[in-house]
């Protein structure tokens, strides 16, 4: 639906009985379907949905119920973040935080701080590490943790989500030994003597995975809420939450018949859950309020660059003979990607390596075909490493490359480490995609990276990271300009979930969901985007944060 900008100042009728709203005083900014930047000073809205937008000089009306002043601050859409991880996010909150540790000591120890503290845990959880930023750039091993934990299994996930690092009490329980095998799609990672180190890639990580006790319902519940309260703190109002299993699905429907829930989620069925099918099979999903709805699949292709799973055409620069990994064979992938077409849905494929980007896109020109499936919009989650013609198909194919800006500036201290000089040229190439006419979807991958949506307009923007490194930005031709990085996390983020009728900007008739910031994003110095600061969050017209 395409609005033209005297429709978009125009007021719509609403009902007498309606509770309207009049928040005026605002330096506003919100993109039209067209990708004009819009300013105004005042909006108007009815119980969830906009009535109007007025610009300087225009005369107000005076007769809503509720008349808010807001004293000059910003106001722009509601973010979008197009790839998520919601449970994860709030299961994470509730455990150690890795994120940033400079060592693997200061890691083991922020471990032992959180045991000390946490000792009704039966197992010892979290998230984060990274040991690139780690002098040693070394894995890690379990050795250093048995020495801070040893009386309970400890099991830290790495920060991309594909790789784990045990204690040798959870590695005893999944009865790790120097006979286990690697499975398919996975490694052990082991010393010169075949020991596992306590390191697990991919889908081995499903050895020590399954000795750990199911998060119960009612924990899944209290983790999804306490995501999406934190989430809106950052300005995000909808979320794509990337991938959820049944009992998930299930707490986000008991959440949203009790109530709204606190910001937007569009939720993608996992591919991997095992009732994958019964999903399927249940059509699509969406609450009266669209706080909550399904309508895509998450199939992963491969694993991540960090770790080396990220599958590649070419051997890995730094360590040859290695090419990564597949999830899946040619004919499952295949499968699993026509399953979900053929039952309607958007299909949404993690893809990482040039190979594995190359053999979703193969997948995605048949299917699409033979399925007459091209308005779905089916989407590449990541698409982080491109051959220069799979740049091109995503425009012709009608294909969604939904991506992370901060993966380029998290990951510019090795990436042509891995992938060396000439195919980083491929390599979060957002200009190039751009340019072929494809809309992208940005997000931020939490808890892989930070969910703060400031944090990826900065890195689009500037391809630089918080410390402004490096000069210039990282391979700086692949920026964004600030107007299409602000599409990316609105209007191409919303369009991405088939929602663009109702979100991404502030039109008459679209959902009242904005957010109130400390600086006009429009004027300050891009440098200083990362630092902006969100003061308030509305979703469907009602203030859910201060």
């Amino acid at each position: 639906m395409r609005k033209t900008t005297a429709a978009l100042f125009g007021i719509l009728s609403f009902s007498a009985f309606a509770d309207t709203t009049l928040y005026t005083n605002v330096n506003g900014y919100t993109l039209n379907s067209d990708y004009e930047l819009l300013r105004f000073n005042a909006i108007q809205f009815t119980d969830d949905r906009v009535d109007a937008i007025f610009g300087a000089g225009e005369e107000l009306p005076d007769d809503a119920n509720e008349f808010i002043d807001g004293g000059g601050q910003t106001m722009i859409p509601g973010l979008v973040d197009a790839h998520g991880h919601v449970l994860t996010y709030g299961l994470g909150l509730l455990r150690v935080d890795l994120v940033g540790a400079t060592t693997e000591a200061e890691a083991a120890q922020r471990v032992l701080n959180f045991a000390a503290n946490n000792t009704e845990l039966d197992w010892v959880q979290g998230r984060g590490w990274n040991q690139v930023l780690w002098d040693s750039n070394e894995f890690p091993t379990a050795a250093s943790l048995d020495a801070l934990v040893s009386d309970r299994p400890v099991w830290l996930t790495r920060v991309d989500g594909h790789a784990a690092w045990a204690n040798t009490m959870a590695m005893e329980l999944a009865g790790i030994d120097r006979d286990t095998e690697d499975p398919v799609g996975g490694q052990i990672i082991r010393d010169e003597d075949g020991n596992a180190t306590g390191v697990f890639v991919d889908t081995a990580m499903s050895y020590v995975r399954e000795q750990i006790p199911d998060t119960t319902f009612e924990e899944e519940k209290i983790a999804l809420t306490a995501s999406m309260k934190s989430l809106a703190t950052y300005g995000i109002t909808s979320v794509h939450d990337a991938g959820i299993g049944s009992s998930t699905i299930a707490a986000y429907k008991e959440l949203v018949a009790e109530a709204p829930l606190p910001i937007r989620v569009y939720a993608m069925i996992s591919a991997g859950d095992p009732l994958y099918q019964d999903r399927l099979d249940e059509g699509f999903f969406e609450s009266d309020d669209l706080t909550f709805a399904i309508e895509s699949v998450k199939v992963v292709a491969d694993g991540a660059l960090g770790s080396r799973g990220a599958a590649l055409i070419e051997d890995y620069h730094d360590e040859p003979g290695n090419r990564g990994l597949l999830r899946y064979n040619d004919e499952r992938l295949e499968f699993l990607m026509r399953a979900a077409m053929n039952s309607g849905f958007q299909v949404n494929t993690h893809a990482i390596g040039d190979d594995a980007n190359m053999r979703v896109l193969d997948n995605y020109e048949q299917l699409i075909l033979e399925t007459n499936s091209r308005d779905r919009r089916h989407r590449v989650e990541h698409a982080q490493i491109l051959r220069y013609e799979d740049i091109l198909r995503f425009a012709e194919l009608g294909v969604v490359p939904s991506m992370q800006a901060t993966h380029a500036t998290s990951d510019k201290n090795m990436a042509e480490d891995r992938l060396g000089p000439v195919r980083i040229q491929g390599a979060y190439a957002w200009r190039k995609l751009l340019e072929t006419g494809a809309r992208i979807a940005n997000g931020s991958d939490f808890p892989v990276e930070h969910p703060n949506p400031f944090y990826g307009l900065h890195a689009s923007v500037t391809r630089q990271d918080q410390q402004n490194e490096p000069p210039g930005g990282w391979y700086s031709e692949e920026n964004m300009t600030l107007v299409e990085a602000l599409a990316s996390f609105t209007i191409d983020a919303a369009y991405a979930g088939h929602q663009e009728d109702e979100l991404g900007s502030l039109e008459p008739g679209k959902k009242a969901d904005f957010i109130i910031l400390d600086r006009d994003i429009l004027a300050v110095s891009p440098t200083e985007l990362w630092q902006t600061q969100v003061h308030e969050t509305w979703v469907n017209g009602v203030k859910i944060t201060d």
